[in-house]
């Protein structure tokens, strides 16, 4: 059963259950007009008991005196004949009403229920009771479930609140966004640059390194020895005790089938890229003892020429390697920590490097390799080759965190500006003005922000690069233009779709409010 089908036996089951109720409440106004007719006839015999009394109480009081006043003038007995038929000595002017006559009450529609009553059976037995009862329901139950002003009341609020609205902004958002990209713009040419000719560079490099050194101490390393490097000795400590199979470093590991050395394969072997990907490939190959690798190959024609080159999945066969852990899931898991070691343990470059040596990719980055197309540079090289070279240039996960800081700042800035303008020039209550990126005006101000930094970054590189396309490439920032590039998608979607039901927005307050019902429940 669906989660749609689901749903809908639910909505038909309240309807159901909304229908006895309706039916119950009637009923009770039938039995409490019946109880008060029932008071007002009791009532009525009762006034005309009384007055039965009384009248009746008269007439002896009459009858005595006529007796009395009879007996003292004749000075005789004075005797009273009355007939069988005649028992009454005074007849009412006004007849007695007959009785009243009560129709007898039908008894409530309904249906067996029992706590051990499996799903699929109540539904069979609502369906009965429907038939038996003769009650229409529309296609959609939900519509039955609400009343007509129920209905405009959530069209409106659908409309208000869950429709994709487009953004307005006045100039002064334009005038702040501008301003907070071109701040990002500023730091990312004059403190970004390119890799290891980085402010920022050496400090997230720093900051790598440390995070190397504590990763290792929390695995049991004890620190280095006197006159070696910490970091080297660290990244030695983490190779030993998280080796996997899929660490090839030459192209003749691999039989020279393609060309790889140990300044590309990191970006070469999938399974150290720092992302879901790379995570799948691993415990892949891990499990089938297994390496996996992108091989970029040239196309050559006829005459022995180059024309392209070509892109391809390669897998080769390993050493046995055997994964701790006594079943699947116990494996899995010690599958994910080596993969995490491992990662550590190439972030900051290898033990052996004299220099700064070649980290992990930035996530997704190694799928880049496929994208080969275009003919660049003297040696007209595909976009996946140069892709390659820049990795080996330096451009890996700890230059995507310096490149990160001017885009984050950028974020935050515009977020901030964001709120402020609406605290301060529009007195709105503090709860409008949390920076929510579903409210379009603030949609529109990081579009507006982000790709002033991207226009600066993109000018930087053009200028500095003097048509170089590796060059370029260093000097882009790539996590910059993969915010811009979403934000861009969402202003599209949301251009072209204004008015339309914003699904994402319905499931946030779906999720929101289920969150709330368990609470309440528990």
């Amino acid at each position: 059963m669906s989660k749609k089908d689901l749903l809908n036996e639910q909505a038909y089951s309240l309807i159901m259950q909304d229908h006895q109720l309706s039916s119950a409440q009637a009923k009770l106004g039938q039995v409490d007009s019946m109880a008060n007719q029932l008071n007002i006839d009791l009532a009525q015999m009762l006034s005309e008991t009384d007055q039965l009394i009384l009248e009746s109480t008269n007439l002896l009081e009459n009858l005595e005196n006529d007796f009395l006043e009879i007996t003292l003038t004749t000075n005789e007995d004075v005797f009273f004949v009355v007939d069988e038929d005649t028992n009454s000595l005074h007849e009412l002017e006004n007849p007695s009403p007959s009785a009243p006559k009560y129709s007898p009450l039908s008894m409530l529609d309904t249906f067996e229920f029992s706590k051990d009553l499996e799903w699929d059976e109540y539904q069979k037995s609502l369906r009965a009771f429907q038939k038996q009862s003769n009650i229409i329901i529309s296609e959609d139950p939900f519509k039955d479930l609400m009343s007509a002003s129920q209905k405009i009341a959530l069209q409106k609020r659908i409309k208000e609140e869950f429709s994709i609205k487009n953004a307005q902004c006045d100039q002064y958002d334009y005038m702040i966004a501008g301003t907070c990209g071109f701040i990002g713009g500023l730091i990312d040419i004059l403190f970004v640059g390119i890799p290891g000719q980085s402010h920022l560079g050496n400090l997230t490099d720093d900051a790598t390194n440390k995070a190397v050194q504590l990763f290792a101490k929390m695995n049991g390393w004890k620190g280095a020895k006197a006159g070696k490097d910490t970091t080297a000795s660290a990244i030695g400590f983490l190779e030993t005790n998280f080796k996997v199979n899929y660490d090839q470093r030459y192209g003749a590991d691999v039989e020279h089938f393609f060309k790889m050395s140990t300044k590309n394969h990191h970006i070469k072997n999938l399974a150290h890229s720092p992302d879901l990907c790379g995570l799948f490939f691993s415990l892949l190959d891990q499990f089938q003892n297994t390496a996996t690798f992108v091989g970029i190959f040239d196309v050559i024609n006829d005459e022995g020429v180059k024309i392209g080159e070509s892109s391809k999945l390669v897998r080769i066969n390993t050493k046995t390697f055997e994964l701790q852990g006594t079943d699947l899931i116990s494996k899995i898991y010690c599958g994910f920590i080596n993969w995490l070691g491992h990662l550590f343990s190439d972030v900051a470059g290898s033990s052996g490097a004299a220099t700064r040596g070649s980290g992990i990719p930035i996530p997704f980055y190694s799928l880049l390799q496929f994208a080969d197309f275009g003919s660049f540079g003297q040696h007209r090289q595909s976009f996946a080759t140069l892709a390659v070279k820049v990795f080996e240039a330096g451009y890996d996960f700890r230059h995507g965190m310096a490149m990160a800081i001017p885009v984050l700042i950028t974020e935050l800035l515009t977020r901030f500006m964001w709120s402020f303008k609406q605290k301060i020039y529009h007195s709105k209550a503090w709860l409008d003005c949390i920076p929510n990126a579903n409210v379009p005006e603030l949609r529109r101000m990081l579009l507006v922000s982000h790709g002033t930094l991207c226009v600066m970054d993109g000018m930087d590189a053009a200028l500095k690069s003097a048509g170089e396309p590796i060059q370029f490439l260093l000097r882009t920032n790539l996590i910059g233009w993969t915010r811009f590039s979403m934000l861009a998608l969402k202003e599209v979607h949301a251009t072209f779709n204004e008015g339309n039901l914003d699904i994402d927005a319905v499931d946030k307050y779906l999720e929101q409010e289920y969150r709330n019902l368990k609470q309440s429940l528990y």
